[in-house]
């Protein structure tokens, strides 16, 4: 059973991933190969306000969010600039940077080694420590990052990034701040993948830089296209399918 519940919960930290990925390249049309970055940021950051500073499980998912969410702007200024082949170039090299800080930064992140004994979070004194108590942790997270993202794809704001996929060019015709909303929808989608990235922290009390490579970019982009991209459960569906598989 103990198993199962384990697919369950990493279904729901994809879940997370494949949405907030979902509106950088389902609903924006922008192939960005640096999501496992974000991840990655959101789990280091998680974990060592938790071991250094004694930090409530919150306060440091909101502080990966935060560091994620600077980083998303990072990556969408060349994405200003650049297109289709020339962006996956440039965001596959921003990964290797960050993979590159986790695996050399010894003093932060114990390099190769990884970070190991993550605090368990806390509610109201009691330690949320087995699978089936972390489950409903999940699910909530998963369903709250749902909610946003069609928050936000239903919105004015959703509706210029669908005008961007589709024409960026009469997008900006018809006097679309093309910079801002790329800018905004890089942070947003940073942000989102920085809370699978804290969740699965605290979930596995240990994270290496060998979590957040290209391959689990890769593994993300097929949840969204295998579960259907600029659909708003794609890639709920998508991850249940690749998790339980693979």
């Amino acid at each position: 059973m103990d198993y199962i519940i384990h697919i369950l919960i990493m279904i729901c930290i994809y879940s997370i991933l494949g949405v907030s990925f979902n509106l950088i390249l389902g609903y924006t049309g922008l192939i960005a190969m640096c999501h496992a970055a974000f991840f990655g940021i959101g789990a280091y950051t998680a974990a060592l306000f938790a071991i250094h500073f004694g930090a409530n499980f919150l306060i440091g998912i909101v502080a990966g969010m935060v560091v994620a969410g600077v980083v998303g702007l990072l990556v969408a200024l060349p994405a200003l600039r650049v297109r289709d082949e020339y962006l996956i170039v440039t965001t596959l090299a921003l990964l290797m940077i960050i993979y590159t800080v986790m695996m050399n930064w010894l003093d932060l992140t114990r390099g190769a080694a990884g970070l190991s004994g993550i605090p368990r979070p806390r509610f109201f004194g009691l330690e949320i420590s087995t699978p089936a108590q972390f489950l409903p942790l999940m699910a909530i997270f998963g369903l709250i990052c749902v909610l946003v993202s069609r928050r936000i794809v239903t919105s004015p704001f959703g509706r210029t990034l669908k005008a961007l996929r589709e024409d960026e060019v009469a997008a900006q015709a018809l006097g679309k701040n093309i910079a801002s909303f790329k800018i905004r929808v890089f942070i947003i989608g940073g942000a989102l993948a920085a809370v699978a990235g804290g969740l699965l922290a605290h979930y596995t009390t240990y994270i290496s830089p060998h979590y957040f490579t290209l391959t689990d970019t890769i593994f993300i982009f097929a949840v969204v296209i295998i579960g259907g991209a600029a659909n708003l459960w794609g890639p709920v569906v998508g991850a249940a399918l690749l998790v339980s598989i693979i």
